[in-house]
């Protein structure tokens, strides 16, 4: 049976850097922050991410965390 081991994971910001005007799609900027603790939840990566949102010039567009994992057998 396949294993999955967490390797690292990341807190990325992704701020609305305005409208393409010929696509009318919204640009996006991100932020990437590194070492996040395995064990930190949900609440605390958004208050984090609450807290950075406020010292940037854009606009919040979207959060996300990202895990890396190796899968073992």
């Amino acid at each position: 049976m396949a294993e999955s081991i967490l390797q690292h994971s990341q807190l990325r910001l992704i701020l609305n850097n305005g409208t393409d005007p010929e696509t009318d799609r919204v640009k996006t900027k991100t932020k990437s922050f590194n070492n996040v603790t395995e064990d930190a939840t949900a609440d605390q990566l958004y208050a984090v991410a609450n807290a950075l949102v406020s010292l940037q010039t854009l606009p919040l567009h979207d959060l996300q965390r990202v895990d890396t994992s190796d899968l073992i057998e």
